[in-house]
Parts: C-alpha cells; structure tokens; sequence
C-alpha cells in the first residue's frame, strides 16, 4: 500500500518533469526473483528506475539516506521507506557488504526484484568503473537468479555536484536481456568465477550505456580525484604565499631605496 502511494506520490511528478524514455521494458520478468544491476551516475538513479517499472525493485541504500536532516533528507527518506529500499550502515564495510548480501538474498528469495550497483558508488566523471565481485557474484550464485544488466543515461546531467537546482531534461534506461549463470552454480567461493561473473554483466551494461570503461574501482578513482584537487590546491596556496613574499622583498627594497 505505501508502495503504491509513494510511486504514485513521486514517480508520477517525475515523469511529467522529466518523461524518461525506457527501452527493453519486456526483459523484466512479470514475476520471479531476478536481480537488476545498473550503472551509478546520480543520486537521481534510485528514484528513476523503481519509478518506470511496474514491479517493486528493492535496491540497498546508504543509512545517511535514511537520517539527513531538513525537508530535502526527510523527503528522501519518505519515499525510500516507501518505495521499500533498504538503510544499509556501510561504516564498517566487511559487515555492510555481508548485510548487504543477505538483504538481496531474502529479496530473491521472495520472488521480488533485487537492483545493485556493481561499481559500489557513483561514478566520479560519468565514465564506467570495475564491477566489484563481493555483492553481484555472491548474491546471484546464492540464489540463481537471473541477471538482467540494466543502463542508466544521461541521469547525471540532471542535478550536476554543486548545482542546487535539477535540470530538467529527459533521462534514459536501457535494460538489457537476463544472463543466466547457472554454469557457476556451487562455485560462489571461488574468487576467479566472482571476477568472471562480474565482468561478464559490466561487459553488457558497457554495450547498453556506450560508456568509457575503466579498469579500476570508483572508489579509487574518486581518492585519486580528491588527492589530485588537494595538491592542486595547496600549489595554489604556495603560489599565492610566494607571490606576496615577492611582493613584500620589493616593497622592503622599495623603502630602502628612498632612505
């Protein structure tokens, strides 16, 4: 019932604003457990995606979704209790990948859709990162669920970093077929078949997103970001201290002269 009133209370506003287009609606089973495992460019993706689909996909969030103050937090944590998705503390990440993976194995094991993010955070600069193996793998050999690649375009044009107001413009899906891997099933402790599994589904959303690739994690790549802007701005700080001590030996030598 709540589900039903959020999607409607949201989803529907969301799609007068921005009327996303869908392609490949008729990959998602009518019924049964599969697993929708998307690209992660905005903020924007969790509201998006569960909004154009007509069954109930139950993605992992961050706590922080749950808890921020003011009218935007409590918004989004109205419609992400309503639309079913779960607070994941990820404080500790051995023991929030561990709930993370049992969350998504009892969403299966309902017979409900299960969305994940194989990047495990959103992409720094719109380009595709490494799938990383622990979440996707594990939870899709555990269970036997279908994997169906799922592509979200343009979404992180809406609301750029820094930008308090969204853009209103026209998003995209693009939701590929379900891959079978069943071939795996009995080997989710081999860590080869995780890696090989994971690649194989990053391979399919690269082909429906037309992103770059890029063969490392997104995390890494936004540590490398930020430790690249912090350098460049403590250069910056040299330069403009530099700058003034060059400024204060020639006005010494200034008054100097004049004595």
């Amino acid at each position: 019932m709540l589900y039903g009133t959020m999607k409607v209370a949201i989803g529907g506003p969301l799609k007068v604003a921005f009327r996303p287009w869908v392609e490949g609606l008729e990959n998602i089973p009518p019924d049964g457990p599969a697993i929708l495992a998307s690209n992660h460019l905005s903020f924007s993706d969790s509201f998006f995606l569960p909004t154009m689909l007509d069954r109930k996909v139950t993605f992992i969030a961050k706590a922080e979704y749950f808890t921020t103050p003011g009218v935007k937090g409590r918004l989004t944590a109205a419609f992400f209790k309503g639309v079913g998705q779960l607070p994941v503390d990820r404080s500790g990440a051995r023991g929030a990948g561990e709930a993370a993976i049992k969350s998504g194995i009892e969403v299966l094991q309902r017979g409900e859709l299960f969305g994940i993010y194989p990047e495990g955070t959103r992409s720094p600069d719109g380009r595709l990162y490494r799938g990383k193996p622990g979440g996707l793998a594990r939870v899709a050999l555990a269970t036997g669920a279908p994997v169906i690649p799922v592509a979200m375009i343009d979404t992180e044009k809406i609301q750029p970093p820094g930008k308090v107001m969204p853009k209103l413009m026209r998003p995209g899906i693009r939701i590929g077929k379900p891959l079978d891997f069943s071939r795996y099933q009995g080997m989710e402790h081999d860590r080869f078949v995780l890696r090989a599994l994971t690649d194989e589904v990053m391979y399919e959303i690269m082909k429906l997103s037309g992103q770059e690739y890029v063969d490392m994690y997104a995390t890494a790549a936004k540590r490398q970001i930020a430790e690249a802007a912090k350098a460049a701005k403590e250069a910056e700080k040299a330069g403009k201290a530099e700058k003034n001590d060059k400024a204060d030996k020639s006005d010494k030598a200034d008054n100097s002269d004049k004595r």
